[in-house]
């Protein structure tokens, strides 16, 4: 595989705008060469996600120039499957690369593991529309662990899957993605799809999940 998808792109997009309640991505660039999203974040106002940035590095350096040139506090967002290449491009454009690398995995629900939190741990599982949110309590009732889900069609986006820095390390991570991953089922999803940050790409790998493009951000500088 030489570059990555756009359609996969567009499909895990559109499952983390519902997971975040934010308005439908918009067609970005004078090409239609990414999406657009209103993020609604102090210092992240708007995401732009490139489409085609392997497929054709024109189409990347008119999303950069597009972004570096934003009234509003921008950032760029790229998988890739050649992170040097797209690095290059956004800081010829002025942009700042983050330093630390995202993946974007998928994989196949039917199959993903199962596990159980530990004693004294309770899970809280709420389902409203396509979005479920699973939080994991510890034994004072404080929240340990949590997580989000999508299911946009047969597609199951996680999102903020996160673990207290006080409770790290005893298995709340992988609970969490299981009961993500079984609700998601339930509802009929049968690809599971997110953005894994430097920390979670163990935990995801370790689960079966698969690495489909490294992802660069970047924004202009402040």
């Amino acid at each position: 595989m030489t570059k990555i998808e756009p359609e996969l792109i567009r499909r895990w997009l559109n499952g983390w705008t519902v997971a975040r309640s934010l308005p439908a991505a918009e067609p970005a660039g004078p090409d239609g060469d990414g999406l657009r999203s209103e993020c609604h974040q102090p210092g992240r106002e708007v995401e732009v996600f490139a489409l085609r940035a392997d497929e054709e590095p024109g189409s990347l350096a008119r999303l950069a120039a597009a972004v570096a040139a934003a009234p509003q506090v921008t950032w760029l967002t790229v998988p890739t499957l050649r992170p040097g290449a797209v690095e290059a491009a956004v800081e010829a454009a002025g942009l700042e690369p983050h330093r630390r690398s995202e993946w974007l995995m998928t994989t196949d629900l039917t199959g993903h593991p199962r596990h159980a939190p530990a004693t004294p741990y309770e899970i809280e599982v709420r389902t409203e529309g396509p979005v479920t949110d699973v939080v994991l309590h510890g034994p004072s009732g404080e929240v340990a662990a949590r997580g989000t889900v999508a299911v946009v069609g047969g597609d199951a986006i996680a999102d903020r899957v996160e673990t207290d820095a006080a409770h790290r390390r005893r298995g709340l991570g992988r609970a969490v993605m299981s009961a993500l991953a079984e609700a998601a089922a339930a509802q009929g999803a049968r690809t599971g799809l997110l953005l894994a940050s430097e920390e979670g790409q163990r935990l995801y790998s370790s689960l079966g999940w698969h690495h489909r493009a490294d992802v660069l951000i970047a924004r202009r500088p402040a």
